[in-house]
């Protein structure tokens, strides 16, 4: 880092945190009581970027928010509901989600196209788009903590708590401010996920640089969690960056440039981390870290294999200090092992060394694996590569969440 500060967070902080950022939130009617539709904007048009799901069956809303993102390059605001996906809706999906664009555009008086639009929950619905028409013309945009709030609320599903996270460091002498909420729960296997994932900053920075940023973090951080296997149709990751901080422009030759990388990592990965610690039953975050690999992206693979195996989770969940699961794991990436140079220890406590157990406390491990977070860590020894997956356990309450989602 070039500068001292580097980054802190700020408690008490939300989305609209950074300079010329509002939003709101309220409920419309499309669920029956919780908050499902939400605004944010800009005060002046943004530059944006975004990742969204690898799924070839994609959502109408996303396609819209991509013709933003890739062909205006700029993005003022961003309308989202929660309740219904609006995938897999054909001809009138599209219809409907164009009309929530000019929906939210009339309200605020700029172009469609600086409008993106994101939708989260059933799929496979048709929109009921009167309650979005009488709810767009009653949002009432803030910038106090509670308008971050309701915003936060709107664009939840089966989520237990909201997901927030803000940082600022100093570029150019100048506080800039990093701000990121998030929606996920099930669903989640990113490159993407059911997610939601939406980031505003006062930074200074052009469409260009900052796509290859939040490329990179998301390989990182949202690419890096799972819950259950599956990806849905709907996932998106959006930052907006309006220069209302007034450093000059950033770029990776800027001497300050690791203070905002490093921060707008950091946001991501809390949003992460809070997405795969609230999946759906769970009861545990479950941190896989990879050591030794011939590099990063198969530590990378081998972590996410691990924490993505039911059997793991299931161990965890039942405090079983089953290792063998994690092995086989390991072995079935289809990352490069030698069985002989493998160690894993869960916590502090090592299971095996260089292939061979070694022998532990079934009491100490019980009681590392009761702990909200469980920390695994594989070693290699093939090479430099390291990398971290996070997810969750799986439970009774998975199953029971997801055999009465649409009821």
């Amino acid at each position: 880092m070039n500068s001292l500060f580097e980054f802190r967070k700020l408690s008490s902080k939300n989305i609209v945190s950074p300079k010329g950022f509002s939003a709101a939130g309220m409920h419309c009617g499309i669920k029956h009581k919780k908050k499902d539709l939400a605004l944010l904007v800009s005060e002046v048009p943004a530059s944006v970027a975004g990742v969204f799901t690898t799924n070839a069956v994609q959502a109408a809303p996303l396609k819209i928010t991509k013709e933003v993102v890739y062909n205006t390059g700029k993005m003022q605001a961003l309308i989202v509901n929660s309740g219904n996906a609006n995938a897999c809706t054909g001809k009138q999906g599209i219809a409907d989600a164009y009309e929530m664009q000019a929906l939210a555009a009339k309200k605020l008086g700029i172009d469609p196209s600086l409008v993106g639009v994101a939708s989260t929950g059933v799929i496979g619905q048709i929109m009921n788009l009167e309650p979005i028409r009488k709810g767009v013309g009653q949002l009432q945009l803030g910038n106090t903590l509670e308008h971050g709030i309701d915003f936060a609320q709107a664009i939840l599903t089966t989520d237990t708590v909201m997901k927030n996270t803000t940082y600022s460091t100093l570029i150019d002498g100048k506080e800039v401010v990093i701000s990121g909420t998030a929606k996920g729960s099930g669903m989640i296997e990113p490159n993407m996920a059911t997610m939601l994932g939406f980031i505003t900053t006062d930074a200074n920075i052009e469409s260009a640089e900052l796509q290859k940023a939040l490329s990179e973090i998301t390989d990182l951080t949202f690419n890096s969690i799972t819950v259950d296997g599956d990806t849905s149709t709907n996932d998106t990751v959006v930052i907006m960056a309006n220069g209302l901080a007034g450093n000059n422009p950033l770029s990776p030759s800027h001497p300050d440039w690791d203070n905002f990388y490093s921060t707008l990592q950091i946001v991501a990965e809390d949003l992460a981390k809070a997405i795969a610690r609230d999946g759906e039953g769970a009861t545990k975050l479950i941190e896989v870290e990879v050591a030794g690999a011939v590099s990063d992206e198969e530590a990378r693979k081998i972590a996410k294999t691990v924490v993505g195996s039911p059997l793991v989770k299931t161990a965890v969940f039942g405090n079983d200090a089953n290792w063998g699961r994690i092995i086989a794991a390991v072995g079935y990436s289809g990352a490069t092992v030698d069985p002989e140079k493998v160690s894993i220890k869960i916590g502090h406590a090592l299971m095996v060394e260089n292939g061979e157990p070694v022998p532990f406390s079934e009491e100490e491990l019980i009681t590392i694996l009761k702990a909200n977070e469980v920390k695994i860590y594989v070693s290699l020894g093939q090479g430099e590569g390291c990398g971290l997956a996070w997810g969750c356990d799986l439970t009774y309450d998975y199953v029971q969440i997801n055999a009465s989602y649409r009821s």
